[in-house]
């Protein structure tokens, strides 16, 4: 029996049939959890996230969004076994159906374990853990700087530390939160603020950063990346005391120097007087016995040398140089004394020649050859001036008999037009225009009645 054909009058939209595949699928999948291997993984320059959830028979488009993903603890990775909570929506461009993620934690494995192996792995391969790059403690640090909670219990414990050992010990506190949403960035802020504003007449020898003891949870701030790179970068050496002495965070690998506790970094960084006063009377002690040691050393040393064969005949040789030396001087004297003598005889020699030399009959011959060429120069210069102001009226003369202001003189005119040009035609103005005249003596102004042009070759009478 043939089938009916439908009625193609009643049809849908490619919209419009969307939008109800969406309304369905989404009322039907509100809720789901899916396990699947991670591929094609894109971390967008928006912040969203987009990859692949697949198994071996199937895959499904994923999406997580830059306002959803920031809880994921740990970095999504292509391979990684993971299981996704979301629900499936349609991405109505394409025409596909996807899965938006809104949580998702790996298998096998928690997220912040994930977390933290793989930043401590990302932050070993940068060298941030190299020990070449720990810095020494200062041995007696004047002011001490401390980021942490200023309600804990770790700031009164470090204070307590600080008030028993050492209380000449300065201390300035940035309060920071240490657990919640925005530890990581005050922490990193804290340890920054101490690079950037200490003051050099009293700077910050030594930073502590941490807190008191908790759950894993609850220190994770101290296991984030932001504050990991701030005490990298910091230009004070930096103590990490977080938590208790098993719990282990990045910041107490990246950190000079990691105290099991806050108590124990103000043990670090504040030694006891009477201890100083004991280590430097040991120092004392042991200085001046090497000293005594070494100076017997050495004077028995000097008395072996002066017992010496050969100091002897360094005596004879030490003798004769000075003998040689006299001998010397001696022989530099006479060679100086016979040289100035010398000197003394040619300066007389030459005193004589010049004294008898007739300076001032020359000075005089030299006077007159002088006067005689400056009247001769004066001669010569007042018939070249003659010579050219003849040459001046001369051409004065002609330049006289060529001006136009003598033709204009014999009765001629110049016709300018009143922006200064020359009339040399009739067509060259209109009737009713000005012009000026210019004559011998000054200048007519004028206007065109009427313009007559002559035929060629006729002149008017």
């Amino acid at each position: 029996m043939p089938r009916e054909t439908a009625d193609l009058s009643s049809h849908l939209t490619v919209s419009a049939l969307t939008a109800q595949i969406r309304r369905q699928l989404e009322r039907e999948f509100d809720a789901v959890i899916v396990e699947g291997e991670l591929s094609n993984f894109v971390a967008h320059t928006s912040g969203h996230w987009y990859f692949t959830l697949k198994d071996a028979q199937a895959q499904i488009r994923c999406v997580c969004w830059r306002g959803t993903n920031y809880r994921v603890r740990f970095r999504p990775q292509n391979g990684l076994h993971v299981v996704c909570q979301g629900r499936v929506t349609v991405y109505a461009p394409k025409g596909e159906y996807q899965l938006t993620v809104e949580a998702m934690s790996p298998l096998g494995v928690g997220a912040q374990q994930l977390a933290f192996e793989q930043l401590k792995a990302k932050l070993a391969a940068e060298g941030l853990f190299a020990p070449e790059r720990k810095r020494p403690l200062p041995l007696l640090p004047r002011r001490i700087g401390i980021v942490t909670s200023p309600t804990g219990a770790a700031i009164q414990d470090i204070l307590q530390v600080l008030r028993r050992r050492n209380d000449s010990v300065s201390v300035l506190l940035y309060p920071a939160q240490v657990e919640g949403v925005e530890a990581a960035a005050e922490i990193a802020a804290g340890i920054r603020w101490f690079s950037c504003h200490t003051d050099p007449d009293f700077p910050v020898d030594v930073l502590i950063v941490g807190r008191g003891g908790g759950s894993a949870e609850s220190l994770w701030a101290f296991n984030t990346e932001d504050v990991a790179r701030a005490i990298a970068e910091s230009t004070i050496p930096v103590i990490s005391a977080v938590g208790h002495e098993i719990d282990i965070t990045i910041a107490d690998f990246v950190a000079d120097v990691r105290a099991p506790t806050p108590s124990a970094a103000a043990e670090l960084v504040a030694a006891r007087r009477a201890d100083l006063l004991e280590r430097l009377r040991a120092c004392m002690a042991a200085l001046t016995s090497a000293m005594r040691i070494r100076q017997l050393q050495a004077r028995h040393t000097v008395e072996q040398l002066a017992r010496h064969p050969a100091f002897d005949a360094t005596q004879a040789r030490l003798r004769d140089a000075v003998q040689q030396c006299d001998e010397l001087a001696l022989a530099v004297q006479s060679l100086m004394q016979d040289r100035f003598r010398t000197a003394e005889r040619q300066l007389e020699r030459v005193t004589e020649r010049l004294c008898r030399y007739a300076w001032e009959r020359r000075l005089q011959t030299c006077h007159q050859m002088t006067t005689g060429l400056a009247n001769r120069l004066v001669a010569a210069c007042r018939q070249r001036l003659t010579q050219e102001q003849h040459r001046l009226a001369q051409a004065t003369a002609r330049l006289e008999t060529l001006s136009p202001l003598r033709v204009l003189a014999r009765g001629y005119a110049l016709l300018q037009h009143p922006d200064g040009r020359l009339l040399r035609s009739v067509t060259d103005i209109q009737p009713a225009q000005g012009f000026s005249v210019r004559l011998a003596d000054g200048i007519l102004q004028a206007r065109v009645e009427t313009v007559t042009k002559l035929a060629e070759g006729n002149l008017p009478s």
